[in-house]
This record gives C-alpha cells, sequence and structure tokens, in this order.
C-alpha cells in the first residue's frame, strides 16, 4: 500500500506521522511511503534522513493523494478538502469540539480513524496514552513558568525552599496524564494533591507514590476546596471520544488565590474548566478573574521530537495492520482497533463522538 505523510501546519505544530525508522519498516515490508518535503525537518528529521529510509520525497498534494494518509493532528479544512472517499485518514482527530473538521469529513467521504479513541484488551487507550504521557509532564512545566511574575502569575515557585513553603498543587484527574504529572510535581518539591472519581485508582496512585501526595476523592466540595488553595491546577481528565465534564465553572475563579495558574491539558475535548478556551503555542496564556489560564491545543508539539518518537512507539503496528489487512479486515481482527473509527462513508461511526455533535 501506499502511504502518504503530510507535513503539519497547525500552529507550531512540528510532529509529523511516521519517523524514518517507522518508514524503513513499510518499505522492508513492500509498502510505498511518500514524505511531503520538510516534515520532519524541524525535529531534525530531514528530506535526506526519509529517503535514505527508502520515502519519496513529495509535494502536500501528493502527499494527500495516498490510499492511507498517516498524520498527527486533526486535519485543518484546508487538508479536509484534499482527502476522498477511497481513502483512510489516520491520526487524532478530536471531533467532539471540531464540528466544521467533522462536517467536512463527513462530506468527503473518507474513512477517518481517530488514534484517541482505538482501545486495548483492557480497554486502555494505547495511542493516546504516550501524548498524555508527555502533556502531564509539560502541564508541570508549563505551570511553573506561567507562575512567574513576568508571564501575570503569583511568583510562587514550586518547590519553595528551605524555610519558604512549596507550591500547592491540585491534579484533576488520575490517569496517565494526572499520575505523570503527579510524578513531575513531585519531583519539583511541590505539594500535590490528586483528586479523582475512583476510589481504586487513588489507593493505588497513594501506594504508587508512597504517601508523597494526598489523594481525594473526587466530589464538588473537595474538588472547590482544593483547586481554592492552590497555586496550580492542572486539568487532566478525559472521556473517550466526548466532550470532557467541566470540573471548575467560572464564578469558582474569584474564589482562588490570586495569579493561580489553570493548566488545561483536556482543552482539545473541549477543556475541564468552564471559562479555558483554546490557545497556541504563540501566545499559550490568558488571564480572565486574575487566574492565568494556559489551554494549548497541541501542548507535545513543543518537544515534537520526543513526542513523534513516542508516538510513533505505538502507532506502527497500526499503521502496518492498516497497509497489510485495509482497515475492515484489521477491525475484523481487532475490536479495540475498531473502536478508532470516527467517519466511514459519510456517517459518524462512534457513539461518543455523535452524541457530542448532536
Amino acid at each position: 500500500m501506499r502511504i502518504g505523510v503530510p507535513r503539519e501546519i497547525k500552529n507550531h505544530e512540528y510532529r509529523v506521522g511516521l519517523t524514518p525508522s517507522s518508514v524503513r519498516q513499510l518499505v522492508q515490508l513492500g509498502h510505498e511511503v511518500w514524505v511531503e518535503a520538510e516534515a520532519g525537518s524541524a525535529i531534525g528529521f530531514g528530506n535526506a534522513d526519509f529517503a535514505h529510509a527508502g520515502a519519496k520525497i513529495v509535494d502536500t498534494e501528493q502527499a494527500f493523494s495516498a490510499p492511507l494518509v498517516v498524520k498527527v493532528k486533526e486535519p485543518q479544512l484546508d487538508e479536509c478538502a484534499r482527502l476522498t472517499a477511497d481513502q483512510i485518514l489516520f491520526c487524532y482527530l478530536h471531533l467532539a469540539t471540531a464540528k466544521s473538521q467533522a462536517k467536512a469529513l463527513i462530506e468527503r467521504g473518507v474513512t477517518a480513524i481517530a488514534f484517541e479513541t482505538v482501545t486495548d484488551s483492557a480497554g486502555r487507550l494505547p495511542l493516546l496514552a504516550p501524548m498524555s504521557e508527555v502533556a502531564g509532564r509539560l502541564s508541570v512545566q508549563a505551570g511553573a513558568t506561567a507562575l512567574q511574575v513576568t508571564n501575570g502569575g503569583r511568583g510562587t515557585l514550586l518547590g519553595g525552599v528551605p524555610g519558604v513553603a512549596p507550591a500547592k498543587i491540585t491534579i484533576l484527574g488520575g490517569g496517565i496524564a494526572g499520575t505523570n504529572a503527579a510524578q513531575m510535581a513531585i519531583g519539583l518539591h511541590a505539594d500535590v494533591t490528586v483528586i479523582d472519581q475512583s476510589t481504586e485508582r487513588l489507593r493505588t496512585l497513594a501506594s504508587e507514590f508512597s504517601g508523597r501526595i494526598k489523594v481525594l476523592k473526587a466530589t464538588p466540595d473537595t474538588i472547590a476546596n482544593s483547586v481554592c488553595e492552590s497555586d496550580l491546577v492542572i486539568g487532566a481528565v478525559l472521556v473517550p471520544g466526548a466532550s470532557t465534564p467541566k470540573l471548575i465553572r467560572r464564578e469558582q475563579l474569584k474564589d482562588m488565590l490570586p495569579g493561580a495558574v489553570l493548566v488545561d491539558i483536556a482543552i482539545d475535548q473541549g477543556g475541564a474548566f468552564e471559562s479555558s478556551r483554546p490557545t497556541c503555542h504563540d501566545n499559550p496564556t490568558f488571564v480572565e478573574d486574575g487566574i492565568v489560564h494556559y489551554c494549548v491545543t497541541n501542548m507535545p508539539g513543543a518537544v515534537a521530537r520526543t513526542a513523534t518518537q513516542a508516538l510513533n512507539n505505538v502507532t506502527l503496528p497500526y499503521v502496518l495492520n492498516l497497509a497489510e489487512r485495509g482497515w475492515q479486515c484489521a477491525f475484523a481482527e481487532d475490536p479495540g482497533f475498531a473502536q478508532g473509527l470516527n467517519i466511514s462513508a459519510g456517517k459518524i461511526r462512534h457513539a461518543a463522538v455523535a452524541e457530542a455533535l448532536a
């Protein structure tokens, strides 16, 4: 099968759908890979690297002409217009909050498979996990920067210093992103609280961190009480394919510490905070009611080389499966992979996405 890898065009998005190493494996199995010129140049994967791995370096139109198109981020509207009904698109889609993209993909008739709704045999999200790890770790770095007075924050150092208390961090959600955020925050000696609705997950976290974090059951009261005392709040909740529930209402901002920071990892799915709105790496924060909001929709794009390699570690087997068997046979053999189907033949096929867009 011929596989196309376009250059990403979203603001400051430098990840690339396949690495040269992945290309080499596909080519060795008899597949043809067309990579758009400069698709990975910003992160050290130059045209020569891809060519040496066996790829053909092409223009945008040619990259989008392949039967299987592998990207990272959701296609922008002009990219959607390049797709046709006889193609497979495999990438992050996040259609629950992207009605215009969903409409465009439906109109084009393309078969659109989303990384973020593929599941494994245990019901986990294997293609979202590495980016959740990256975003979780980045969220603490972003929060630490936003807390600086020069960036509008309250001027609190996460780890404090001897004689001065560390910053208080509340992490909403104890999944992969939240756990990785906690690891980074603990490493910086912050005072960390993780709030989750699963008591079993809280037990696991308490054991994993050996008492170095506080764990609380998610209720409106525990969330409100913890948030109002925190210097940094990280939204790390996820409902696969659906819009994220709003855990902090706009009116609660006035109860928070002036200059506190909200980092919304869940912004791709609508955001965990009612006051959130998408931002980009060019202008990552805004201040509302004295609270700094960081709501960048492609956080892992800031560390695009690491993110690309981590993503390819998990996506390549699925790309190989599609290339070898086609999507229908691949889905018949793997029901979890079939959960990735969001759109085909002009219809939405994923229940949570359909509900979110209704």
